[in-house]
């Protein structure tokens, strides 16, 4: 069976993964963007590239869908 399920991530090369990070694990210079946030949320390659840090989750799964990503959430 080879039926595709709308919803469903159907290309590899068009994933992204979305996690949350801690800002106290960022770097210095970010963090001092970061107004009074304790968490925002990175959007990655499937590589493991860094392609965005946004302020929330569903900024970040808006982001990637704007750009014809599929979303997809990382634990």
């Amino acid at each position: 069976m080879n039926t595709p399920f709308d919803g469903l991530p159907q290309g590899g090369d068009r994933i992204v993964y979305v996690r949350e990070i801690a800002v106290e694990d960022l770097p210095d210079e970010v963090r001092e963007q970061v107004d009074g946030l304790e968490v925002i949320w990175s959007v990655n390659g499937a590589d493991g590239r860094q392609l965005a840090l946004v302020a929330d989750r569903k900024l970040a799964f808006l982001l990637a869908r704007e750009h014809d990503f599929t979303p997809v959430s990382v634990h």
